[in-house]
């Protein structure tokens, strides 16, 4: 590993990344105390594409971990929704309420600037579009931006969009009927995603039980959708048609998969499966799993419209409304293989970058 420093004073250095795994560099910039990583999973149908995540992170090993399960995710999820996008996701190691700034923001985007087109970055956890708009002052590698001829804002509400649709066609699936009258959905994790995605499956009539380590934001769902409110330990066990983890990943534990008493899982949480024995054990508890790199795939269509320049909310559309196509697929060949739907919808994106 060799150091390279440059004229911005952001140094970056290329790090080993994991098997399987195309590269994973490392940025530091001591003047405003960034301390990044990218990791690039794949280019095999295009530039690697994937938002950015602030986090504290309690060590580098943590984050390394993260980023790249985060990259590989996103090249499953890419190919899921036919996009022509590789994989990468990025990770600024801190604390994005006290540690981020303009300054920080712009370092990274130096970062970015230097990997030449190979990796484009957005928001994710942590970053806002106003992080982004920082950012896109130092390189055009960026997208998620408010404004531009191109500008695809916030992807939270589309990525929202694109989980209700794979919610209504799990219960499709599952009960013969897609109709949310009266169904329990239990939320986990009231960010922009979940937020919205309450406020979808409310005006479809369904009943909520959400939970979030935020106060506030449990608050306005239960004042703006009739919510009834749970602690975060809570909410594996309450009886509900729906599980919807929307929270970070790694929800479905042994433990947590015993606790749940719901018949599907949907949500938007990205790598949700704490490790590939638990899709086996969702599957023997007669639990339908909906793949998250499936479901969650609107926020990328959303973005990859700003990076291939595409304005056309047609392609938007036939884009997400092709997630729950897709997820349908997945279902079907699940059950005439009597395999779980994590194994066939592995098998159905490597089909497609193969």
């Amino acid at each position: 590993m060799n150091d390279a420093a440059t004229d911005t004073s952001v140094i970056i250095r290329e790090l080993k990344p994991s098997a399987g795994y195309e590269r994973l560099v490392e940025a530091r910039d001591a003047d405003t105390g960034l301390h990044a990583l990218v990791s690039i999973h794949s280019l095999k149908r295009g530039p690697a594409a994937g938002g950015c995540r602030m986090f504290n992170y309690a060590k580098i090993e943590d984050a390394i971990y993260d980023v790249e399960r985060l990259s590989r995710g996103m090249t499953y999820k890419n190919a899921a929704a036919e996009l022509p996008l590789g994989g990468g996701k990025s990770v600024i190691i801190g604390d994005p309420k006290t540690q981020k700034s303009p300054e920080l923001m712009r370092a990274f985007g130096r970062f970015i600037d230097q990997l030449a087109g190979d990796y484009y970055t957005a928001e994710d956890v942590g970053v806002s579009p106003q992080d982004m708009a920082h950012v896109a002052e130092v390189t055009a590698y960026v997208a998620g931006l408010e404004g531009g001829e191109f500008a695809s804002g916030d992807p939270s509400p589309v990525t929202a969009r694109g989980v209700f649709l794979c919610l209504k066609q799990t219960l499709k699936h599952g009960l013969g009927s897609d109709d949310l009258t009266g169904k329990v959905i239990a939320i986990q994790g009231l960010g922009h995603v979940g937020m919205s995605l309450a406020g979808m499956l409310h005006e479809a009539g369904a009943e909520l039980i959400v939970s979030d380590i935020n106060d506030e934001a449990v608050r306005i769902a239960q004042d703006s959708f009739g919510a009834t409110v749970v602690a975060p330990d809570e909410i594996l066990h309450q009886r509900a048609d729906v599980f919807a983890p929307c929270a970070m990943g790694g929800a479905l534990t042994a433990d947590a998969i015993a606790a749940l008493k719901a018949r599907f899982v949907v949500g938007a949480a990205n790598n949700q499966l704490a490790d590939d024995t638990c899709g086996q054990r969702l599957k023997d508890a007669g639990i339908l799993y909906a793949p998250d790199y499936i479901v969650n795939g609107g926020g990328i269509v959303n973005v990859a419209m700003e990076i291939l320049k595409i304005s056309d909310p047609a392609y938007r559309e036939s884009r997400i409304a092709g997630l729950a196509t897709t997820l349908e697929d997945v279902f079907v060949r699940a059950d005439e293989t009597d395999q779980p739907p994590h194994v066939i919808a592995d098998q159905l994106i490597e089909s497609r970058l193969r």
